[in-house]
């Protein structure tokens, strides 16, 4: 029997995301985009570019700049047939939406007992180091990470990027995909031009070690892999890199073992560090793997101020420097 390899691609993480779209639009009819420039124009980082020329416009849909007539047409969309994936321009421009995602979306199986559920995703590109305005890079994701009914999911690479969308696209609960944008078209890697999908509520296991643990979601993940690297040249010590992928609901299980492993962990997060994710990882370390712990789990963070002008904008972001000192903390303790 002849097996036929898997054809594959080297693609950006924006190009495996409109392929992730693409892919699911071909396969169900009731998959449809709605958004500010999603159509004509492409979406602002082109992520949606050549959907309306092959799906037409009553499936690419040109929305008026109402964040909250997106999400709740979405909703109304979703619990009537629909798959919609709703698009906001950048993530801190969901606030107006937050009372039709947080009362209706996320509560609408509850309150149906079960009768109705809303599958739709809301796409939305975070984070700072592209030099955006003002309210452009915000990383609020644990605004929404307390939200029973909500996943939220944030990919770090191509691959996974079109894995999770895929899955997002195919949950029956909403999804927020958070999309980081230093990742979109930093590098490219394998995809395969297939469908597949990424199960959500997964961590990955970048990079194996022994010696610590470090926890971490969208670009974080490079620019720790890329510390981490050169600070472990000549060292005994290595750190073990868990991409969390899932940010709601959180890998318990992958998450532990790691720790229990290294005894040692490190959480790093460009949001602002009060309230963060960061703080929902460490109460997981500490309730299921705390006696495995041979130091304080450390954290390093955004701080607790809106994301500068860019000309501050490094200066605001984890580096590399505060990663490995952090790292060295841990394991000096």
């Amino acid at each position: 029997m002849t097996t036929v390899a898997a054809q594959v691609k080297k693609l950006t993480m924006i190009q495996a995301i409109t392929d992730a779209m693409k892919t699911m639009m071909k396969e169900d009819d009731s998959v449809l985009i709605l958004g500010e420039d999603v159509g004509i124009n492409g979406g602002v980082f082109r992520a949606t570019e050549g959907l309306i020329e092959e799906f037409g416009d009553e499936r690419v849909v040109d929305t008026p700049l109402a964040e909250s007539g997106i999400v709740g047409t979405s909703v109304g969309l979703a619990v009537n047939g629909f798959k919609p994936i709703c698009e906001m321009q950048f993530f801190g421009f969901i606030y107006p939406a937050f009372n039709q995602l947080i009362t209706h979306a996320t509560r609408m199986r509850q309150r149906s007992l079960g009768r109705y559920t809303v599958p739709m995703v809301i796409r939305a590109p975070y984070g700072a180091g592209v030099k955006a305005p003002e309210i452009h890079s915000d990383s609020v994701e644990a605004l929404f990470t307390h939200i029973p009914g909500l996943k939220v999911v944030t990919p770090s690479n191509p691959y996974d990027a079109k894995g999770l969308l895929i899955a997002s696209i195919e949950d029956p609960d909403p999804v927020l995909f958070i999309e980081p944008m230093r990742c979109y078209r930093t590098g490219r890697t394998q995809v395969p031009d297939e469908k597949y999908a990424v199960e959500l509520g997964k961590a990955a296991t970048v990079k194996e070690g022994t010696d610590v643990t470090i926890l971490t979601w969208g670009a974080m993940v490079q620019d720790t892999v890329k510390a981490v690297e050169k600070w472990e040249a000549g060292k005994d010590a290595s750190c073990e890199i868990i991409d969390l992928r899932t940010l709601y609901p959180l890998d318990k299980e992958t998450i532990r073992k790691s720790v229990e492993k290294t005894g040692r962990a490190v959480v790093v997060h460009e949001a602002p560090e009060t309230g963060g994710v960061s703080g929902d990882v460490i109460s997981l370390i500490n309730d299921a793997a705390f006696f495995y712990l041979k130091a304080p789990v450390q954290k390093v963070t955004g701080f607790d101020t809106p994301v500068p002008v860019y000309s501050l904008e490094l200066d605001y972001l984890p580096s590399a420097q505060k990663i490995i000192h952090a790292v060295e903390q841990t394991l000096q303790y």
